[in-house]
């Protein structure tokens, strides 16, 4: 398999981040965990919290991920 580019986005205003693999946005993500699962729905099967947090695949933009804004 190729490899795949996945990227986080800054958090919005409602706290949310946006996920982008390759070119496609799966969604906002508003947490860890909300990520993992787009990214095992994406084809990433088998991936857990912290394959996601390790993973050279993951590009972070506007904090890493630890950066998940309380929604208010």
């Amino acid at each position: 398999m190729a490899e795949r580019s996945v990227i986080v986005f800054p958090p919005g205003e409602g706290g949310g981040r946006r996920v982008q693999v390759d070119s496609e946005t799966l969604g906002t993500a508003y947490s860890l965990h909300d990520l993992t699962v787009f990214l095992q729905r994406a084809g990433l099967e088998g991936m857990d919290e912290l394959d996601v947090v390790m993973s050279p695949l993951v590009e972070w933009h506007g904090g890493g991920p630890e950066e998940w804004p309380a929604v208010s």
